[in-house]
C-alpha cells in the first residue's frame, strides 16, 4: 500500500484561498518556462549517451551560449504548440481539436509522438492514436517532456492539470504515458505556493493512482531518499535494480536504451530531492542518472523555476536568455516573452474558472488538493523475451532482399520488389516487427500476415523528410498463448507520392505473458 501524500500547499482540501500578485504569478511562470531552457540546454550534450549506469566525470562546461540550443529543442516546441491549441480554440477545446492541430504538425518527431502523428494521418481518431492497440509506445516519455504548459496555467489548481493532461496526453500516450505528464504538471502546479522539493514530489505523487507502477516507483524513490537523504547514487541503484526491465518499446526492448516515462520520471524526481532546491545540484544530479538526460533536467528545472521565480534563478544559469527572449522558438508562434504572455493569460482565465477571482493587481487562487488521475493502463503487454535480428536463421526470405551491414553483421534487410517475403515463426503472447520509419519520398507498402487472419496493410513512411529507425512496422500484444507465424510481403508500391517503394526490416521482438 503506498502512503497517501500529504496536500503540500497548507490548507484544508479545496477550501483554503492563496492569493498571488500578478507580478509573482508572471516571474514564476516565466522562471518555469526558462528552468526548461536551462535544464534542456544544460543536458543536451549527454541526451541518451548514458544508459543504465551514472554519468561520471566533468560534464560539460556551463556556457551561457549554450542556452540557444533550446530554441530548436522538441522539449519547448512540442510543449508550445500544444498551448498553441487553447490560445485558438480556448480553454474547452478538446482532445480531437489537439488531434487536428498535431496530425498536421511538420516538424521532427519520436517516439509516441511519432507514431500519434502518423496514426492521426492515416484516420485513426484522437481518443485511440495513443492507445497501445495503435501505438507501440505509449509508455514512452513523450507527454511527459510536452505538459508543462499545463501545470504552468494552473497555479494551485492540481485536480484542473490533470483534466487537462488527460485531454492532450491521451492524443499520444496511454497510460502510465499520461501519468508522467500528470505527474510533472502537479508539481508544477504546485510549486506556485510550495518551496520544499520533498513536497512538490508528493503533489506528483498523488497525481497518480496508487495501484499505478509510476505511482509505486515515486513511492519508492521518496522512500530511499528518506533512508539515505544524502546519497542520490544510492537512490538511483535502487532504481536500476528495480525498475529499469521490460522496456517495451522497439527501440528499447532487451537492450539497455530506456524512455519509459515512469523511470525517466523518477529521474526527475532524484534531480528534485537531492537538488534540495539548488539550481546547480538539480541540474547535475537529473543529468547524471542518465538515459533521457535532457529531458530530466529540463522538467526539474523548469519546476525549480516556477519555486525560484525568474528573479530568483542564479545569475550563472540565466545570463543569456534576455538576449534571445525575443526569438521565436522553432516552428512555433512565440518567443519566450510571448509564451510567457500566454501562459499568464490562460493561468488568469484557469483561476477565475475555478473559484478564484482577481483583484486588482492581486490574484485569488480557490485551491485544489491533488487528486489520482484514474485513467486505464498498460502494464499488461507481457516481457520482451527475445529480439531476433534479420540475419538469424529463423527468418526466411523470397525474393531479392538487400542487406545492409555494419561492422560485418547484418542489422538490416531491404527491398522494392513486388511479392518479395519475410517470414519467421515464435512462440508468445505479443509481438512487433522491429524496422525503420523511411523518409517520406522513399516508404513503400506491404501487407503483414498474422496466422490465418487477414492481411494488415502498412506503410513505412515516417512522413518526415528522414528516416526514424527502431520502430514499430506492425505490432499486437495480445496474441493467445502459443506459436504463431508472421508473413511481411512488400507490395512493391510506394506510398503516396513517394518515388520510391522501400521495405526494410531488422527484428522481431517477441513479448509472453505470465501464465
Amino acid at each position: 500500500m503506498l502512503a497517501a501524500a500529504a496536500f503540500p500547499l497548507g490548507c484544508s482540501r479545496g477550501t483554503a484561498t492563496q492569493s498571488i500578485s500578478l507580478d509573482t504569478l508572471r516571474d514564476k511562470i516565466r522562471g518555469g518556462w526558462a528552468g526548461q531552457m536551462i535544464g534542456v540546454s544544460f543536458g543536451a550534450p549527454t541526451e541518451f549517451r548514458s544508459l543504465q549506469k551514472i554519468i561520471e566525470g566533468p560534464l560539460p562546461e556551463w556556457t551561457p551560449a549554450r542556452l540557444r540550443n533550446a530554441l530548436n529543442q522538441d522539449d519547448l516546441y512540442v510543449d508550445m504548440t500544444l498551448a498553441q491549441v487553447l490560445d485558438e480554440r480556448g480553454l474547452d477545446a478538446t482532445t480531437e481539436d489537439v488531434g487536428a492541430f498535431f496530425r498536421d504538425v511538420r516538424y521532427r518527431l519520436w517516439h509516441a509522438n511519432l507514431a500519434a502523428r502518423r496514426n492521426l494521418k492515416r484516420g485513426v481518431s484522437a481518443l485511440e492514436s495513443g492507445t497501445p492497440q495503435y501505438n507501440a509506445h505509449a509508455n514512452d516519455i513523450d507527454f511527459q517532456i510536452e505538459a508543462d504548459f499545463i501545470g504552468l496555467m494552473a497555479p494551485g489548481l492540481l485536480r484542473t492539470s490533470n483534466d487537462y493532461c488527460y485531454r492532450f496526453g491521451r492524443v499520444m500516450n496511454h497510460g502510465d504515458g499520461i501519468l508522467g505528464g500528470a505527474f510533472v504538471s502537479a508539481m508544477y502546479a504546485a510549486a506556485f505556493f510550495e518551496k520544499d522539493p520533498r513536497k512538490l514530489t508528493e503533489a506528483g505523487l498523488a497525481a497518480l493512482p496508487a495501484h499505478s507502477e509510476y505511482a509505486q516507483l515515486i513511492a519508492d524513490v521518496l522512500r530511499w531518499h528518506r533512508q539515505q537523504p544524502s546519497d542520490w547514487k544510492f537512490a538511483w541503484q535502487q532504481i536500476q535494480d528495480k525498475w529499469d526491465k521490460d522496456e517495451p518499446c522497439p527501440a528499447g526492448a532487451l537492450r539497455p536504451f530506456n524512455i519509459d516515462a515512469k523511470l525517466n520520471g523518477a529521474y526527475i524526481a532524484l534531480g528534485m530531492l537531492y537538488g534540495k532546491g539548488d539550481m546547480g545540484a538539480t541540474l547535475d544530479i537529473s543529468t547524471r542518472a542518465g538515459q533521457d538526460s535532457d529531458c530530466n533536467p529540463a522538467s526539474a528545472a523548469g519546476v525549480l523555476g516556477v519555486v525560484l521565480g525568474y528573479s530568483g534563478i542564479p545569475a550563472e544559469w540565466k545570463a543569456g536568455i534576455d538576449e534571445i527572449a525575443d526569438e521565436k522558438f522553432a516552428y512555433t508562434v512565440y518567443s519566450l516573452n510571448e509564451i510567457v504572455a500566454s501562459t499568464e493569460k490562460r493561468a488568469i482565465a484557469l483561476v477565475e474558472r475555478n473559484g478564484g477571482k482577481r483583484e486588482g493587481d492581486v490574484l485569488q487562487v480557490r485551491l485544489q488538493a491533488p487528486t489520482a488521475l484514474d485513467i486505464p493502463l498498460w502494464n499488461d503487454y507481457g516481457k520482451p523475451v527475445e529480439r531476433i535480428g534479420v540475419s538469424e536463421k529463423r527468418w526466411t526470405f523470397q525474393g531479392q532482399w538487400i542487406s545492409d551491414e555494419r561492422d560485418g553483421a547484418i542489422i538490416r534487410k531491404s527491398t522494392e520488389t513486388a511479392n518479395a517475403e519475410a517470414a519467421i515463426s515464435f512462440e508468445g503472447t505479443g509481438v512487433i516487427v522491429v524496422g525503420p520509419y523511411l523518409p517520406e519520398t522513399e516508404a513503400g507498402m506491404a501487407d503483414v500476415y498474422l496466422d490465418d487472419r487477414p492481411p494488415v496493410r502498412i506503410d513505412v513512411s515516417s512522413d518526415e523528410d528522414q528516416g526514424k529507425d527502431h520502430e514499430s512496422l506492425f505490432h499486437d500484444f495480445n496474441l493467445t498463448p502459443g506459436t504463431h507465424r508472421i508473413r511481411v510481403v512488400v507490395l512493391g508500391q510506394p506510398y503516396r507520392d513517394a518515388t520510391k517503394a522501400r521495405v526494410s526490416l531488422r527484428d522481431l521482438v517477441v513479448f509472453r505473458k505470465e501464465a
